[in-house]
C-alpha cells in the first residue's frame, strides 16, 4: 500500500493526499466488517468475500461498474449468539462424556444448520415447552424407565451468560435423545446379553427426533409417543402403575414383581414396530403359539421348545412356505454331536448302523450314496447331508413351516405326541414342535390363498415333500416374555427357562453395563458359575437320538 501511495504522489500531485487517506480508511472499514461477521458453521455456505476497494481514478474517468450479485451468492444468515455458543460448546469433552456418539453427531448437524433461536432456552431461562419436556422425562419411571438415568438441568435455571444458555440447551437435548433411544430401542443391545437374542431394536434416528421435537407444540406428548404402541406393552404399563400403587386402589407389589414387569416392558422395546396384519407368535417361556390377526388372537396351540443346552433362539422372520410330508435333513448340531462320533467308530450303534436304525440316507453333493462307501474319517462334511424320507417315522411329522433364518430353525409337527402333556415343554434341539400343525396350516393358507380345509387335507394325505409357497409372507415372532398382562393390569408370569431375566435385571435397575456373552454364559442362571461346555458323552447318544426320532 505504501508503494502505491508513493506512485500516486509522483504522478497525480493533488490527488495523493486523497488517496493516502482513502485507502487506510477503506481497509480499516473492511477489517471491522470482517471482525463483526460471525463464524461460518460447518456445512453452511461460505459468504462471498467483500469486493476489493477500487483504485482512485482521474476525475474524468468513467465510474466503475459494480457487477450484479449472483442469486446463488446470498450471504448466510447470522447465527443467534446462543446457537454460536452451542456450536462451540459441543466440542467440550466434559459435555460429550458418556453421551451416545450418534446423539452427538445429530446435535452437531442440527445446530450447524440452525441460525436461531435455540429450541429450549431464552434469556429468562427455559421456555414453557422446555419445562414440559423436563417434567415428562422426570416421569420416566411410570413408563418402565428410570428418571435417574437422565442428567437433566434444573428446570428453574436462570442462565446468566450466553455460554450458560448454550450448556443448558445441550444438556436438555442430550436428555431428550437418550430418552428417545431408551423409550423405543431399550437400554441395551439384546445380543450383548445372549447370543440367542437375535433382535434389531427399531431405534428412532436422533436426527429425526431433533427435527420433530423442535417443532412439536406438545413435546411431552411427543416423548410419550416414542414408547411401543403394542397392546401388551400398554397392558404391562398399567400393571406397573398398579403394582406401584399408582392407580390409587392397589397396594404396592414386591420389588421382585415390579422388576419382572419392567424387564418384560423392556423386551417389547426390542420388537418390530409393526408386527404384521396377521402374524405368528411363539412365546418360548409360555410354551405357546398364537396366531394374531388385526390385534386379536384367532388361534393358539401348545409348543415344545429346545432344552437349555439347545435353546430356541429369539428372533423375527417371514414365513415363506409350508411343506407337506417333508423330508428331514439332519441339522449340523445333531450331525456333529450325535452321528459323526458313531460313524467314525466307537459308538453304541457300531458305525453306519445308526443310519439304518432310523431310516437315514446319505447324500453326497445331492446324490444318494451308500453309507458304507464313504470314508468317514476323511470325507469333506460340507458335501454330505443326512436325510430321512417322508413317512410315519419321519421326525418332522406331516408338516414343516419354513421362515428362513441364520439359525436354521423352523416349526414342525412331531411323532412324539406325549411331549405336549407336561406343563414344562422343553425337549431336544431348538426347532419348535406344535401339537396341532394341520390347524395352523389351514388358517394360514385360508388367509393367504383362500384355500378350504379339503384342499389342505388332500395335501396332507397325498403330498410328498410338497412345498406350498405363500403369496404374502407371514411374520413369525419367536419371543421370550416371562410376564404378560391383561387389560386390567393382571399379570401372569412364566418360568425363566433360559435364565435371561437375570441378565436383564441389573440393566433395567441401572446397576450394570451389559457385555457380550457366549451362549453358555447366557444359559447360566444368575449367581451360578458357568461350567465349561463339554461334549455329549458317548453313553448318552442312544438316548438323545431316541429323543429326537420318537418314543
Amino acid at each position: 500500500m505504501h508503494g502505491r501511495s508513493f506512485v500516486a504522489v509522483s504522478v497525480a500531485g493533488g490527488l495523493a493526499l486523497v488517496y493516502a487517506v482513502l485507502v487506510p480508511v477503506a481497509c480499516v472499514a473492511e477489517d471491522v466488517a470482517t471482525a463483526e461477521q460471525p463464524a461460518t458453521p460447518t456445512g453452511a455456505a461460505t459468504p462471498s468475500p467483500s469486493p476489493a476497494v477500487p483504485s482512485p481514478s482521474p476525475a474524468n474517468a468513467a465510474p466503475p461498474v459494480t457487477p450484479a450479485p449472483s442469486q446463488t451468492e446470498a450471504a448466510a444468515p447470522a447465527a443467534d449468539p446462543v446457537i454460536a455458543g452451542i456450536r462451540s460448546k459441543l466440542a467440550d469433552a466434559a459435555l460429550r462424556k458418556g453421551a451416545d456418539p450418534a446423539d452427538l453427531a445429530a446435535l452437531d448437524t442440527f445446530y450447524a444448520g440452525r441460525s436461531g433461536p435455540p429450541v429450549w432456552v431464552t434469556p429468562m431461562g427455559f421456555s414453557a415447552r422446555a419445562q414440559a419436556t423436563i417434567d415428562e422425562i422426570g416421569k420416566a419411571d411410570d413408563w418402565g424407565l428410570s428418571a435417574s438415568a437422565f442428567q437433566l438441568p434444573p428446570a428453574g435455571i436462570l442462565p446468566k451468560t450466553v455460554d450458560d444458555q448454550a450448556v443448558a440447551e445441550i444438556k436438555l437435548q442430550l436428555a431428550v435423545l437418550k430418552y428417545a433411544r431408551f423409550a423405543r430401542g431399550g437400554r441395551v443391545n439384546p445380543s450383548s446379553l445372549s447370543n440367542i437374542l437375535d433382535l434389531d431394536p427399531p431405534i428412532r434416528d436422533p436426527k429425526i427426533v431433533l427435527a420433530e421435537i423442535s417443532v412439536s407444540p406438545d413435546p411431552g406428548s411427543y416423548l410419550q409417543s416414542l414408547h411401543p404402541k403394542h397392546e401388551q406393552f400398554q397392558n404391562l404399563r398399567r400393571a406397573l402403575l398398579k403394582a406401584r400403587g399408582g392407580d390409587g386402589t392397589s397396594k404396592p407389589a414386591s420389588e421382585r414383581d415390579i422388576q419382572k414387569i419392567v424387564i418384560n416392558m423392556e423386551r417389547w422395546r426390542w420388537m418390530p414396530e409393526n408386527l404384521g396384519k396377521i402374524y405368528v407368535q411363539d412365546n418360548v417361556p409360555e410354551y405357546m403359539l398364537y396366531v394374531v390377526k388385526d390385534g386379536k388372537v384367532i388361534h393358539s396351540d401348545k409348543i415344545v421348545v429346545g432344552l437349555l443346552r439347545y435353546a430356541t433362539p429369539v428372533f423375527s422372520a417371514d414365513m415363506q412356505s409350508i411343506v407337506f410330508n417333508p423330508e428331514w435333513t439332519v441339522p449340523p448340531t445333531i450331525v456333529r454331536e450325535n452321528l459323526m462320533p458313531n460313524l467314525r467308530g466307537g459308538g453304541w450303534f457300531g458305525g453306519s448302523s445308526i443310519l439304518s436304525e432310523h431310516g437315514l440316507k446319505v447324500k453326497y453333493n445331492g446324490r444318494i450314496v451308500d453309507a458304507g462307501s464313504v470314508n468317514w474319517s476323511s470325507v469333506n462334511m460340507a458335501n454330505i447331508a443326512f436325510v430321512q424320507a417322508p413317512g410315519p417315522t419321519n421326525v418332522l411329522g406331516k408338516l414343516k413351516f419354513v421362515y428362513p433364518n441364520k439359525h436354521m430353525v423352523y416349526m414342525h409337527d412331531t411323532i412324539k405326541r406325549g411331549l405336549f402333556k407336561p406343563t414344562m415343554r422343553a425337549e431336544g434341539h431348538n426347532c419348535i414342535r406344535m401339537e396341532k400343525p394341520s390347524q395352523l396350516a389351514q388358517i394360514l393358507l385360508a388367509e393367504d390363498k383362500g384355500w378350504d380345509t379339503k384342499k389342505v387335507q388332500d395335501l396332507l394325505d397325498k403330498g410328498y415333500d410338497s412345498a406350498v409357497n405363500l403369496d404374502h409372507p407371514i411374520p413369525v415372532h419367536t419371543t421370550y416374555f416371562t410376564a404378560v398382562a391383561d387389560a386390567d393390569g393382571k399379570v401372569t408370569s412364566f418360568p425363566d427357562l433360559y435364565a435371561l431375566d437375570g441378565k436383564l435385571a441389573p440393566i433395567v435397575a441401572g446397576k450394570a453395563v451389559a457385555s457380550a456373552t457366549t451362549d453358555d454364559d447366557a444359559d447360566t442362571p444368575t449367581g451360578s458359575v458357568p461350567a465349561a461346555r463339554s461334549k455329549p458323552p458317548k453313553e448318552n447318544v442312544a438316548g438323545q437320538i431316541q429323543g429326537l426320532f420318537g418314543d
